[in-house]
């Protein structure tokens, strides 16, 4: 793993996507700084933060476009996948690449409540919380990237798949305000659920009778409790969903100033879960 992780540190700042990077988020930082803490005298550095997350979906996707989308063009892939190391290191190796590569502008950002506090009143702890709840987010959104590009060899599908995911984690809480919380409207909403998670697990082990199991299964018990309890369903969907919010979780830290423990274990449990999904797509395409 410390080789992979070497090689893929090395490759994004040969190639500058790793300055690009670093100096497209440093820029935008910088402006709201400026505008937001300098210009206005607004003493949470938090604020800067709430404002760059959304251009983090910008850059984000051009950080992780190519680990693995690029590999497959190449096929340079079947060298990794040949290679005398698991899966697992492969993905986490070009993982941690990314992310060491995005911690770069965060630890930039530490200097910014130090910078407020020697020009006026600063909230450190507000601030640092917030710092690790945006590289937490950013570690989220790059793990995110990654699955996506593990499924593609154009690294422009790539691109514009994790931005499209990651502007819909962005509008999230008005998106499921949209969706209907009659039981009925509920239960058609899980049944499309679950249909997508079919589809998706087909896409990964290529075993029809797995998927089409888990879809008859799942269709069954959803029909059974709506026959059974309908008023089960009532909101069920909104409420479910509204539980992965996580730039209300990010908000939590910058606005309420909270740290929010339960939204720290979504995140890292979030992570985990792309990552997994990421093995187990690298996974399928070694035995195919």
């Amino acid at each position: 793993m410390k080789a992979i992780f070497k090689r893929e540190l090395k490759s994004y700042f040969e190639s500058m996507t790793g300055y690009v990077f670093i100096a497209f988020l440093v820029m935008f930082i910088g402006i709201y700084f400026l505008a937001y803490n300098l210009s206005s005298g607004y003493p949470y550095f938090s604020y800067t933060l709430s404002a760059v997350l959304l251009i983090m979906s910008i850059g984000v996707p051009v950080l992780t476009m190519r680990c693995f989308a690029d590999e497959r063009k190449t096929k340079t892939d079947q060298l990794l996948l040949t290679a005398p190391v698991s899966v697992w290191e492969i993905v986490l190796g070009k993982y941690l690449a990314m992310t060491v590569v995005f911690l770069v502008p965060v630890l930039i950002c530490c200097l910014c409540p130090l910078i407020i506090q020697a020009n006026g009143t600063a909230y450190l702890l507000a601030d640092y919380s917030t710092i690790f709840a945006f590289f937490l987010i950013g570690c989220l959104f790059i793990s995110i990237g990654m699955f996506l590009s593990s499924l593609t060899e154009s690294q422009i599908i790539a691109a514009v798949g994790t931005f499209v995911v990651l502007l819909c984690l962005m509008l999230w809480d008005g998106l499921v305000a949209f969706l209907p919380t009659t039981a009925k409207g509920s239960a058609i909403g899980f049944f499309v659920i679950l249909m997508a998670v079919c589809v998706i697990l087909y896409q990964m082990i290529e075993d029809y009778r797995v998927a089409l199991g888990i879809g008859v299964l799942g269709t069954a018990a959803l029909a059974g409790i709506y026959v059974w309890k309908e008023d089960t369903f009532d909101r069920a969907l909104v409420n479910l969903l509204e539980h992965f919010d996580v730039v209300s979780v990010f908000d939590q830290f910058a606005v309420s100033h909270t740290f929010d423990v339960s939204g720290v274990i979504l995140y890292l449990s979030a992570i985990f879960l792309f990552l997994f999904l990421t093995m187990q797509s690298v996974e399928k395409r070694r035995w195919s």
